[in-house]
């Protein structure tokens, strides 16, 4: 179809007038040599952030990209606070019942972090439901972030854990970003911290049934979870003791506890195979169980009831199948078939109650809840299922917390791309919906004036990639308007429609926002997945170009209004997609990107590498993936051509995804791109007190997105906010 001329927005220039010189990155030529093949890297040398000639070539870039920046800084101010003004800084979480108290976290307007609290849960009294800015007789401040944080550029959790007896806390700290976590045990009788001595720890942490100690991990060299620790409350690391560790390289180390509190469960996984360990909570200091020994290729999960193991598998089946198993099982031999995956299904995971037992899975590209009842009658001991329906073309559903096994009003969470995060309870005996709360959105937010929908972009390959879109309420498909499209295609995660407050921002500015669901996510199975990984991995990339050319060609987008954005190994994609097909893009935003991907899965001293061999293939030991990795990786594959303006962001902490990829890839990309340095300039943005998920205080994130969006916005010419559309009041979009 034809599409009417839009003239490019003029490029932002500094308060002077002149174009900034972008900082030139020493050229340090070191080479490397693997299959025969010899690469000589000019850049590699931008690794050690010890080096003081490293750090100030990256505080060179930050200046220089706040120096081609400037005139946006009134954008920037605008966007944030549109976004602090549609958000209730002051608010509450519904809170979650769980023995003699109602769990929740605070939120105040003014600060970064939250606050987590409890009050006392009366007998045969109803959910305690304040307002925001209401006091809650006995209520208790479990832990206060914002008093945490302090002194800190930079604040995160790594665990929050309450004992069985609901008498001490243990929570874990991260002050650098690098996701090394220094663990504290606080006495909520007396308010007191009565434990600092465990250090340098990963994620999670459980305490036994007694309270008495603590299970915690501890990360290797390359930063893999790879032991669980006995830690007694109070006593010295010296006496800790070491319960497990996990030696095969390839295998990630998960902990955590049965709904109960009944089993601490250690989970061991790589991205093919997995095994589940259980020991009881009330005898720490005894041996854990394998509840089946790992079998190469076969993934499982397991779920302690009441009086069984419930346990999603895929020994038979792609898409995986539900197994019953006695609770002391040891062998897969004692699984038993409950339910199998139907064509079009994916089980993902399933949690049991006292009554029911969720399945979680997907189906048709979308998530999905099934309902289980119990039925002590039959083998099983489950009976006849429902699912949940929802009426909304594209969302998400999932099980909020529920931690109390007893319980018949199940949470729900609910949210798409025009309904606000919704938690409701579910009767499972009515089957009815109770509304508790809907994420509030300030400032007369009115869903009938954007609409969704899902559309489906067909591949080079003949495959259809499905394409969840959302934009302002009578917007036609005339080719005129700006566009942003998103994807992340590794891992079999799944990009699932979601709500955005800052999204808004976007949309009242006439973008059309779009979500790329590619493989190598998990959209739709398994085999969606393993299309878009090892020697199958351009079909990410090619699909993200292809659902690009969909939104163009079907007149959702301006050819020259179009943005893209992916983070970690969404920033792959989109380093890959602009090697691909640079002209379809007018700018791009790579976060934390891992753009010299072959490089870091060449050195199984990095962080992931080994780990990840089954995800990309081993280019160490393999010649035929060497070579496909190398004709695909974006810092391998930057050529001269009219590049789009490109933005980068990265963090010097970062443990998954090092700074020095993104510096590398800017370096490399100054070299050879054609288009003019002023109307599209290449960035590169680093924090320098922050990690993978960037800044930590929701004003700093909101800040960021900020800085991000703007220099996305003002390179389509989208800055002015548009007049929101007259609608009639029985259209809302749900």
């Amino acid at each position: 179809m034809s599409t009417p001329a839009v003239t490019p927005p003029t490029p932002p220039t500094p308060p002077s007038g002149t174009s900034p010189t972008p900082p030139r990155a020493a050229r340090r030529d070191t080479s490397r040599e693997h299959h025969g093949d010899v690469v000589v890297d000019p850049y590699e040398w931008l690794r050690d952030k010890a080096d003081p000639a490293v750090v100030s070539h990256l505080e060179a870039e930050n200046a220089y990209a706040e120096a081609v920046t400037a005139d946006l800084q009134p954008l920037r101010d605008a966007i944030f606070e549109e976004i602090r003004s549609r958000t209730q800084e002051t608010d509450l979480s519904v809170p979650v019942a769980s023995g003699p108290w109602w769990y929740y976290s605070r939120s105040y307007e003014g600060s970064q972090y939250s606050v987590e609290c409890r009050c006392p849960r009366v007998e045969g009294a109803p959910r305690p439901m304040p307002e925001a800015q209401a006091q809650v007789e006995g209520e208790q401040v479990l832990l206060d972030g914002n008093l945490e944080a302090r002194g800190h550029d930079f604040f995160a959790l790594g665990a929050l854990s309450v004992s069985p007896d609901h008498r001490l806390l243990a929570y874990a700290v991260d002050t650098e970003g690098d996701e090394r976590f220094a663990l504290r045990v606080k006495d909520l009788t007396t308010g007191d911290v009565v434990d600092t001595a465990v250090r340098e720890v990963g994620y999670g942490c459980v305490f036994s049934l007694d309270g008495r100690y603590l299970f915690y991990t501890r990360v290797d060299e390359t930063w893999r979870p790879h032991q669980v620790w006995r830690h007694e409350v109070g006593g010295p690391t010296e006496a800790d003791v070491l319960v497990h560790q996990e030696d095969d390289e390839r295998f990630w180390m998960g902990l955590g506890s049965s709904r109960d509190d009944r089993w601490i469960m250690v989970g061991l996984g790589s991205k093919t195979t997995s095994e589940v360990m259980l020991l009881d909570a009330a005898d720490p200091t005894g041996t854990p169980r394998v509840v089946a020994p790992r079998r190469e290729g076969v993934e499982y999960d397991v779920e302690p009831g009441p009086d069984r193991l419930l346990i999603v598998h895929n020994a038979d089946h792609v898409d995986s199948d539900l197994a019953w198993a006695p609770l002391d099982a040891t062998s897969a031999d004692q699984w038993q078939p409950l339910m199998a995956s139907a064509p079009g299904e994916r089980f993902q995971g399933v949690e049991a109650f006292d009554d029911v037992a969720v399945l979680s899975l997907r189906r048709d590209g979308l998530t999905a809840l099934r309902v289980l009842d119990r039925d002590p009658s039959s083998g099983s001991g489950y009976g006849a299922s429902h699912d949940l329906f929802f009426d909304e073309p594209v969302y998400s559903v999932g099980l909020g917390e529920n931690p109390e096994s007893a319980t018949t009003a199940l949470q729900v969470v609910f949210e798409s791309m025009v309904t606000p995060r919704t938690v409701m309870d579910y009767d499972v005996r009515t089957r009815e919906y109770t509304v508790l709360k809907r994420q509030p959105v300030l400032g007369g937010y009115d869903p009938s004036q954007y609409e969704q929908r899902r559309e489906w972009a067909t591949a080079a390959d003949g495959t259809r990639v499905p394409v969840s879109i959302v934009h302002p309420a009578g917007a036609t498909p005339d080719g005129t308007r700006p566009g942003m499209l998103a994807a992340y295609g590794s891992y079999e995660l799944s990009s699932d429609p979601y709500f955005s407050v800052a999204r808004l921002s976007l949309l009242q500015r006439g973008f059309v926002y779009a979500i790329a669901h590619v493989r190598g996510g998990g959209e739709l199975g398994r085999r969606w997945y393993d299309d878009g990984k090892l020697l199958q991995k351009k079909n990410t990339f090619t699909d993200f170009v292809d659902c690009a050319n969909h939104l163009v060609e079907a007149g959702w987008v301006h050819p020259n209004r179009l943005v893209a954005e992916g983070g970690s190994a969404g920033g792959l994609l989109i380093g890959a997609a602009v090697n691909l097909a640079p002209e379809r893009f007018r700018a791009v935003h790579a976060a934390v990107p891992f753009v010299d991907a072959l490089t870091t899965i060449l050195d199984p001293s990095l962080p992931l590498t080994v780990v990840e061999w089954e995800e990309w293939g081993d280019p160490l030991h393999d010649p035929d993936v060497y070579a496909y990795m190398k004709s695909y990786s974006p810092y391998e594959n930057v050529r001269d051509a009219a590049y789009p303006a490109v933005l980068a962001t990265t963090s010097l902490n970062d443990t998954r995804v090092y700074f020095t990829e993104p510096a590398k890839w800017v370096a490399r990309l100054r070299e050879h791109t054609t288009s003019d340095p002023v109307e599209r300039p290449v960035l590169l943005r680093t924090e320098m007190v922050a990690g993978h998920g960037g800044k930590s205080g929701r004003y700093d994130s909101w800040r960021q997105v900020a800085w991000e969006w703007a220099f996305l916005i003002s390179q389509v010419g989208a800055t002015e906010v548009e007049a929101a559309p007259v609608q009639d009041s029985t259209q809302i979009a749900r």
